[in-house]
């Protein structure tokens, strides 16, 4: 029979419904690359959004009025989070959450056999193992990605996440060192390693991220490590000394900040005041000094007033981020935020929104300007019709090369690329060297 997935939300996400292809592919079922080709559709949900909440619903109900008689599962965080809201969705025939997927391919079997509608949705327990994972590879990407870390126990007030994920877990490292060979053999030359609070790795048994980074470093065959998204909380000197050592490490940081005001980020339940940040972002430049620090910034935060949001915005300009991603607040239900009170306007929201993304698309520029005359080793990824390669420097700016090079594909290798123009969004390269 075959499977067709659909992902919501994030690259562990995504990472996740690799694995869960894998393992619907050795129980015997075929994947789909077309949903019109499928028996069975497989979503992926995240609950981050109650927009995204009902996105994945549209979709639920939209698959199984085209394909009546296709048996749809939902898993993922959503059915974790609100386990009674999800039983509700009749469009889905099986339900599950984040827990115990590799068992996902029996579970649809036996409804096969039984025609029996399933709900099973396993709770976590504090000192939950982390679940074994892994992939082969990803057959049209040159970055392979690894997720390494599960879970968070920190419970800002406007995050679901250690409701749908449970406490913080690590992957053992002798399985790390496991999986990058694994992806090597496969041919990818940059490894991203993701989790849910990537920064906590190794917390509950006693390693730091750094870790977890000199093991994927060591593997013959990879070229580059790249860190996902990480949190200001566990990230010490001393952690920034040992991956400045890591030659393969990209310097390119995306370093959560959520607000520059102090009185938000304590709203927040942030664990940080702007100035630890603002130190920790000094530490980074210190010690890459080619490194590029992209965040991401929330605003409209319940009680946040016009003084707090310029405290932020000015914070923001400050920093001088390669790249933000700004976003207004939303309400999701379940988590204290949502009960506050002094809930922002949508109109202020959005405001504030325009007006901080103005500000950091200007940071963007200086950022990408200050490339120009630097030499980089480029990473290139796909070349477009006409002709035009793209690919990354390790600190993750974007390099479009000229048409010369037009006659052959430089997909997944490595020049060294001078920046000689920055647009908007990408820097423009001619290529001087191999790699």
């Amino acid at each position: 029979m075959n499977v067709y997935f659909f992902t919501f939300g994030c690259k562990v996400n995504l990472y996740e419904t690799e694995n869960m292809k894998e393992k619907f592919s050795e129980a015997g079922f075929d994947i789909s690359a077309e949903e019109c080709s499928a028996d069975i559709f497989v979503i992926n949900s995240c609950t981050v959004t109650e927009t995204g909440d009902k996105k994945m619903k549209k979709e639920i109900r939209r698959l199984k009025r085209t394909y009546p008689d296709c048996i749809t599962v939902l898993t993922g965080c959503f059915p974790q989070a609100f386990g009674e809201e999800a039983e509700k969705l009749s469009e889905a025939d099986i339900i599950t959450g984040t827990k115990n997927r590799s068992k996902l391919p029996q579970i649809v079997l036996n409804y096969i056999n039984e025609h029996k509608r399933t709900v099973e949705i396993c709770g976590y327990t504090r000192n939950e193992a982390f679940e074994s994972c892994s992939n082969k590879g990803y057959a049209n990407n040159t970055r392979g990605f690894m997720k390494i870390q599960d879970g968070c126990g920190m419970f800002c007030t406007y995050c679901i996440i250690p409701y749908s994920r449970g406490n913080f877990r690590s992957k053992p490292l002798a399985d790390i060192a496991a999986e990058a060979k694994t992806l090597a053999d496969a041919g990818h030359k940059e490894i991203v390693l993701t989790g849910i609070n990537l920064s906590f790795y190794g917390i509950d048994f006693g390693k730091r991220l750094a870790d977890a980074a000199e093991t994927v470093c060591r593997t013959d065959g990879i070229e580059r490590v790249r860190l996902s998204s990480i949190e200001p909380e566990m990230i010490t000197n001393e952690d920034i000394k040992r991956l400045s050592a890591l030659e393969k490490l990209c310097p390119h940081f995306h370093l959560s900040l959520q607000s520059g005001c102090d009185k938000t980020l304590k709203a927040m339940h942030r664990r940080y005041l702007s100035a630890d940040y603002e130190k920790l972002v000094g530490s980074l430049r210190e010690n890459f000094p080619d490194c590029s620090i992209t965040t991401d910034i929330m605003v409209g935060f319940p009680g946040e007033t016009e003084e707090n949001f310029r405290e932020s915005l000015e914070f923001a300009q400050k920093i001088g981020f390669a790249k933000a991603h700004i976003f207004p607040y939303s309400q999701r239900s379940g988590t204290p935020a949502a009960e506050m009170q002094n809930q922002i306007p949508q109109e202020v929201k959005h405001r504030r929104a325009a007006e901080m993304e103005k500000a950091m698309s200007i940071s963007r520029e200086i950022f990408l300007k200050s490339q120009v005359g630097k030499v980089f080793p480029v990473l290139f990824e796909r070349e477009k019709a006409d002709g035009i390669h793209n690919g990354y420097t390790p600190n993750y700016t974007k390099v479009k090369i000229l048409t010369k090079y037009s006659e052959k594909s430089l997909r997944n290798e490595l020049f060294y690329v001078k920046i000689v123009e920055a647009g908007k969004d990408h820097c423009i390269g001619e290529i001087v060297s191999n790699h």
